[in-house]
């Protein structure tokens, strides 16, 4: 279920025409790693994976929409954060990979 999540994150940015080629090429590289490191949350707390992974689509799409609603991204992007918050100590990496994709997102969507 996660990788389905994260399939769809990274076809909606490849089907994104409005963006540049290098903000997708960062955007697909941060996805590629949040792949990775979600992958090895889910092997055990499933349930906080999921939460991440839909919270980043949820925060990819407010991002990339026409006309960003900055609320809505906003609080995609506090959902995103939230998700790792617990996850600080044990997956540092994984909080990494969410606050740059927030930084990434949020430029974005500004």
């Amino acid at each position: 279920m996660v990788n389905e999540t994260i399939e769809r994150i990274q076809a909606s940015i490849d089907a994104n025409e409005s963006m540049n080629a290098e903000k997708k090429q960062e955007l697909l590289t941060l996805i590629s790693k949040l792949r990775n490191e979600v992958s090895t949350l889910e092997e055990t707390h499933g349930d906080a994976a999921r939460s991440v992974a839909g919270f980043a689509e949820a925060s990819v799409h407010e991002a990339t929409r026409r006309e960003v609603n900055r609320e809505l991204l906003r609080h995609s992007l506090d959902g995103m954060s939230l998700s790792v918050r617990r996850f600080e100590v044990s997956h540092p990496r994984l909080v990494g990979v969410i606050n740059n994709i927030g930084q990434t997102l949020w430029r974005m969507g500004i």
